[in-house]
């Protein structure tokens, strides 16, 4: 599998592949004035779904804020769920 993310201006997606088919997305927008990344949505297509590929999705994006000295702001509930339960966030999860 491989992540593919697609900036433009101030928003961008993650994009999850296996092989060459879409397994999920990761949507989000970056206030660079306040160092934040807003995961927006997070989408895992039907026939992916309970394998965890979601969970991947919020890690990589989570990777991309800290490469960028980012914190993160999850206004997506799956990605707010998913980031309470990592036990290596809490010094970029921003509070609601």
């Amino acid at each position: 599998m491989n992540y593919t993310n697609n900036q433009s201006g101030n928003g961008g997606v993650i994009t999850l592949h296996k092989d060459d088919e879409e397994v999920g997305r990761l949507t989000y927008t970056i206030i660079p004035e306040e160092n934040r990344l807003i995961i927006s949505f997070v989408l895992v297509h039907r026939q992916f779904e309970g394998r965890g590929m979601g969970k991947y999705l919020v890690e990589e994006g989570v990777r991309f804020a800290r490469e960028n000295g980012w914190k993160v702001y999850p206004h997506c509930s799956y990605a707010r769920s998913v980031m309470n339960r990592m036990k290596d966030v809490d010094d970029i999860l921003l509070p609601r």
